[in-house]
């Protein structure tokens, strides 16, 4: 047997349950002592047979104490024998550019673009099978709000922060966003395995879209567009008035309406190798789905290969020798023999 580990060794703590066992068995027995002297003086007691073995007793105290003991050890998980075991991860690079324009508040869809929009993100980060993910915020400026990560847990945390607030500059520059996606996100290394998942409206203010569109195609990014928003009427943007009270935001006086431009994330898409273009407008969907069904059946790369050292857990020795303990104290009888 080479090193030994235990996996959850803070079960340990619990060996203060042993002591406590034998002080309980230990006053047990001196009650006992104590009743049979309230009827029997103490000079004769020790003249009396007594039925019951003290010896025998004390026997069983001790094996259910020891049985207690190698339950608790079983529950820290021991494990011995460590053999290497190389693991591979596989996966694609997939970058979500999410639009966070004031545009995004409209409440065609509910409670507004934006928050069905980071649902939907939660939703297929639930459902990632090993893929690196990184977050781009972007309106009239662009920002890397989270690189390429395995961290989840991370992806979240950034995620949560996100708001119109996230970008100060306001408009929406689609191209812009993926310039910097490209330059400042993925590497040149290969021109495989990567996604941009891109989720706005589609309005844009003379970034180039499509330009921008035609040079991740080049460099071998897929772009998988989810348009928001109504493609007909459009919605009016919400915001807080200066006397805080609801109204809604205007440009020269006149209120603006925002509707989802479809035909520029078509165009994107088509640019790109194996493109999508996903028209969500004001009904529902499911960006899990929309991964299992383009993203994870695609072809992945090796992401990391590591060798770690797996032990044999070996916790089932010691629930069996409790068990084997319990059994013993069952059939040691208390009283003497010939009584």
């Amino acid at each position: 047997m080479s090193g030994v580990r235990l996996h959850s060794i803070e079960m340990l703590l619990l060996l203060w349950v042993a002591p406590l066992l034998a002080a309980l068995f230990y006053y047990g027995a001196w009650k006992r002592k104590k009743a049979l002297e309230q009827f029997v003086e103490a000079g004769l007691l020790s003249k009396i047979a007594v039925s019951v073995s003290s010896t025998k007793r004390a026997w069983k105290a001790a094996l259910i104490i020891l049985a207690a003991v190698f339950v608790i050890i079983g529950l820290a998980r021991p494990a011995w024998n460590p053999k290497p075991k190389t693991i591979q991860r596989q996966g694609r690079d997939v970058v979500f550019v999410l639009d966070v324009s004031k545009s995004m508040l409209a409440e065609d869809l509910a409670p507004n673009r934006l928050d069905r929009a980071k649902l939907a993100i939660k939703d297929c980060i639930e459902r990632l099978e090993g893929d690196r993910v990184a977050l781009v915020a972007f309106a009239g400026t662009s920002a890397v709000k989270c690189p390429l990560t395995l961290d989840y847990g991370f992806f979240r945390m950034m995620l949560d922060g996100i708001s119109i607030d996230s970008i100060a500059r306001g408009g929406t520059m689609i191209g812009d966003a993926l310039r910097k996606t490209m330059n400042e996100v993925f590497d040149d290394q290969e021109k495989e395995f990567k996604d941009v998942i891109l989720i706005t409206d589609g309005e844009d203010h003379d970034s180039f879209p499509l330009e921008a569109a035609k040079q991740a195609g080049e460099r071998g990014i897929r772009i998988i567009a989810l348009g928001l928003g109504d493609e007909n009427e459009g919605k009016r943007i919400p915001i807080t008035g200066e006397n805080g009270q609801p109204t809604f935001m205007k440009y020269n006086g006149q209120e603006i309406w925002t509707k989802l431009d479809a035909d520029t994330l078509r165009k994107m898409v088509n640019a790109t190798p194996g493109g999508k273009y996903l028209n969500v407008a004001t009904g529902t969907i499911d960006l899990g789905d929309v991964y299992q069904q383009f993203i994870a059946s695609a072809e992945k790369r090796e992401l990391e290969s590591k060798t770690i050292k797996r032990y044999e857990e070996k916790f089932q020795i010691f629930l069996a020798l409790a068990f084997g303990l319990l059994c013993l104290e069952m059939v040691i009888p208390e009283r003497k023999r010939g009584v």
